[in-house]
């Protein structure tokens, strides 16, 4: 049977054996699920200033949303992510926290957020059930973060990020999108944040995405450039033992610090080999690649009537058939969504 770090397809798994794999071998068992496309900020990398969202009828409701997360966690899903958009914006966002919290065989469930509403709720998902936050923070100067996010509030964020740890939501993951002319030159101050903090702070490439993809291409920032300054300003970066493959950020650490910083190379360096990753769109379909536009309907069937029986064929059929990685080194950029419709 072919190693599946090599990218040769391996012998369709039999149907006795437990969880979700693809045809390489590769066992899916982390879903990130989109609570919503809507989004209370506009980042210039992630959607237009005046984007069009889809009518709140042709998304998930609660019912639909606990169905097909409960489903794919009876498959081996064991670790969720709830993105957007916004997810914070979702209404009963709580209430969907304490439900997903309880799905028999979920041992991890997280949020991706930009913080803004965090101090209003972060006390009630922790009691909800939820496990950790990952916030997005681009730069720590008032002007340029209102500048990037188009009307953001950096000190409310600020509020978020200290709620979140105030909850017990750890660690804190901050999450840094590295885009070349708005803060690249900020990388240094947001690693430093390391030195005092017991938070990872992650630098991310720049993601070409839908009518945004050909700015995108043109701002990126490789991880080797970032590590360059932050190792130019502050000294080396060591890196951390025991990284798990199927985490995109490789961990390091500043001499003395508290906290780690990491890198997701996913332009210049991709980690395709160790992808372990679904997504769920809000509009309920079932994203295989983050960077490839194919995907299976799932709410669709849902709605006309379709069984838990068929539908757990056609995920493990779609599931089965993922692709080993994304096409950017070819030239093939996601045209279908942006990023904020998918979920990160």
């Amino acid at each position: 049977m072919p190693d599946s770090r090599s990218g040769e397809p391996l012998e369709r798994p039999s149907s006795t054996r437990s969880g979700l794999y693809d045809r390489f071998g590769r066992r899916l068992n982390y879903l990130r699920i989109s609570l919503t496309d809507v989004c209370n900020l506009r980042c210039v990398y992630c959607m237009p200033e005046k984007m069009q969202f889809r009518p709140r009828r042709e998304l998930m409701n609660d019912d639909e949303l606990f169905f097909i997360t409960r489903m794919m966690v009876s498959l081996g899903v064991e670790k969720i992510r709830l993105t957007g958009g916004e997810p914070t914006v979702r209404p009963n966002l709580v209430g969907i926290v304490r439900t997903i919290a309880r799905f028999p065989g979920l041992r991890d469930l997280a949020i991706t957020t930009n913080g803004l509403l965090l101090p209003q709720i972060a006390e009630p998902l922790a009691r909800a059930g939820l496990n950790r936050v990952n916030i997005s923070l681009d730069t720590l100067d008032p002007e340029k973060f209102r500048r990037i996010t188009r009307w953001g509030d950096l000190h409310a964020v600020w509020a978020g990020i200290e709620a979140a740890e105030a909850a017990g939501l750890r660690p804190i993951k901050i999450n840094a999108v590295v885009t070349r002319g708005f803060n690249e030159d900020e990388v240094v101050d947001l690693a430093r944040l390391t030195l005092e903090r017991e938070w990872e702070v992650r630098f991310i490439e720049v993601m070409p995405f839908g009518s945004e993809a050909d700015f995108a291409q043109s701002v990126v920032v490789t991880s080797q450039e970032t590590r360059r300054r932050i190792e130019e300003a502050l000294g080396p970066l060591y890196e951390i033992p025991g990284h798990s493959p199927n985490d995109p950020a490789r961990p390091y650490r500043l001499a003395g610090a508290r906290g780690s910083i990491g890198f997701i190379s996913t332009v210049s360096e991709p980690f395709c080999a160790g992808c372990n990753r679904l997504r769920l769109t809000a509009d309920g379909t079932l994203r295989l690649c983050l960077l490839r536009d194919g995907e299976l309907d799932v709410l669709t069937p849902l709605r006309r009537g379709a069984n838990e029986e068929e539908l757990r064929a056609r995920i493990l059929n779609a599931v089965y058939a993922k692709p080993w990685g994304h096409g950017l080194p070819e030239g093939e950029v996601p045209r279908l969504r942006l990023m904020s419709q998918i979920g990160g």
